[in-house]
């Protein structure tokens, strides 16, 4: 009986080898017999197997032994690798050979991962953090090898985030995620794996398409190839990769990730409603959505940041009883989940982003948001420290809590065609409608980035869309530049 590949035959690539040796010359040409019985008292099994047409053999003491050996060449012939014509090896046993031969060290993907975040997790914030967890937890679909009982793609998932964060490094995993974790550490693929094409191609996927195979949003895929890029650059450093298997692989499809889609954004009208809706949220005793009100307020009249809002305290605002007043942002507190902080709390507490800790950013804010301020101090006063916005219970301000204050708003002030539409779907839309408005007023778009804190290059690029849409005044200024009459059939003689 004969097992025979179904790669296209005479094929041939280029594998590592060690540096001394000649480069081998690799066929997908592959056929394998089964074990047979010869005439030797040591070795009486024997495994025959052809490479382009040249007879390897293999002998063996036990039948189990040739059996265990068939079946990794029968794996290598199945996940399309190409064969030494000359020894007959898989490429994958060359490439083992050769980082041997080397002395290169070749982890595997879940030692790796772990060594890498140890690595960083003291200089990474607490976001950054799960986002490298996710981005290695991504590749290990990619990377956990073959054999019976494989965990659930989820499972792996759940498996590498818990094991990445250092502090597990030397404790027992949940039992729910034991079996997972054994099989990753085990059978998972070594470093060295991502020089082959197909693993590289199946990495890139992963981290464009979720588990249901439906494709991931731009700034998923974003977040996570920058995570594996980090990876990468860790390997290279350490001399387990000589260069990024990634690099040159693009997704395919729209590249405008970041550009603000106009739809989103909401008028003058509108935003007044929506902050007005989100006083009648919750019952009257709980105030749940009252004490919001300048959360939002500061959104769509300052553009901030959910996470600034969160972090502002009554010492950094300047309230004048007439005029514009400023706030003063220095913090950030972003929701990251207790194990990903140092402080183990579910928000990590940060300088503001792309900025130096103890850089602060002045924000100039209207009389509307100055007076919505004024009133909630005066009726919620402030939390133990100082900041303006909490939960019920003084607490940080969780970002599930504001959101659900949000969408109940949306039922409540806007027609029932708007709620599904995109119009103000998420709190961060009316940061957005206000630099928007800011660059509508004509404010330097040097001025806008610094408000905003974001770069001048950010703004032109995601936010062009949005104020070109005053095609009627432009015309007529072409018009009056070059001495034409709208209002006339015949233009003027100069």
């Amino acid at each position: 009986m004969i097992d025979r590949s179904k790669r296209s035959p005479q094929r041939t690539k280029r594998s590592v080898v060690p540096a001394d040796t000649a480069e081998p010359t690799l066929s997908t040409d592959v056929r394998l017999w089964k074990v047979s019985k010869v005439n030797s008292k040591r070795a009486p099994y024997q495994l025959r197997w052809l490479v382009a047409g040249e007879v390897k053999t293999a002998s063996f003491a036990t039948v189990t032994l040739a059996d265990s050996r068939r079946s990794e060449l029968w794996q290598a012939m199945k996940r399309g690798e190409g064969f030494d014509i000359d020894s007959g090896l898989p490429e994958s046993e060359l490439r083992a050979a050769a980082a041997k031969a080397n002395a290169r060290p070749d982890p595997n993907w879940w030692d790796f991962s772990r060594e890498y975040m140890a690595a960083r997790w003291r200089t990474a914030a607490a976001k950054t953090r799960e986002g490298l967890a996710d981005s290695l937890a991504t590749v290990a679909l990619a990377m956990m090898g073959e054999g019976a009982k494989a965990p659930e793609p989820e499972q792996v998932r759940l498996a590498m985030r818990w094991a990445v964060v250092p502090t597990h490094k030397d404790q027992e995993p949940p039992s729910e995620l034991r079996a997972a974790c054994t099989w990753l550490s085990e059978r998972s693929l070594p470093l060295s794996a991502l020089l082959e094409s197909r693993v590289a191609r199946d990495v890139h996927y992963r981290l464009s398409f979720k588990l249901d195979d439906s494709p991931a949003a731009s700034e998923t895929y974003k977040r996570r190839r920058r995570g594996f890029n980090t990876a990468m650059e860790y390997a290279i450093q350490e001399g387990y990769l000589d260069a990024n298997p990634l690099a040159g692989m693009r997704r395919t499809g729209s590249s405008s990730s970041g550009v603000v889609d106009p739809r989103v954004l909401v008028n003058e009208v509108q935003g007044r409603q929506l902050i007005t809706a989100v006083s009648y949220v919750g019952s009257v005793h709980r105030n749940r959505g009252r004490r919001l009100v300048p959360f939002f307020g500061c959104m769509l009249y300052a553009a901030t940041r959910p996470a600034e809002a969160v972090g502002l305290k009554n010492s950094q605002c300047y309230l004048p009883q007439t005029g514009w007043g400023t706030i003063t942002l220095k913090e950030t507190r972003p929701v990251a989940g207790k194990k990903w902080t140092d402080s183990g709390e579910r928000h990590d507490e940060r300088g503001l982003k792309s900025r130096d800790v103890e850089k602060d950013r002045p924000v100039p804010i209207p009389p509307i948001l100055v007076r919505l301020l004024q009133e909630h101090i005066a009726e919620f006063g402030t939390a133990a420290d100082g900041r303006l916005f909490a939960n019920e219970r003084g607490g940080l301000l969780g970002s599930s809590s504001y959101w659900r204050v949000w969408q109940e708003a949306r039922e409540l002030a806007l027609p029932p065609e708007k709620v599904g539409s995109l119009l103000a779907r998420r709190p961060y839309d009316l940061r957005s409608t206000c630099i928007t408005n800011w660059l509508r007023s004509g404010l330097p778009v040097a001025e806008v980035a610094r408000r905003a804190g974001n770069s001048p290059e950010v703004i032109h690029r995601n936010y062009a869309g949005c104020i070109d849409d005053s095609e009627e005044a432009n015309n007529r200024k072409i018009e009056e530049t070059m001495g034409w009459d709208s209002d006339s059939e015949t233009s003027s003689r100069l």
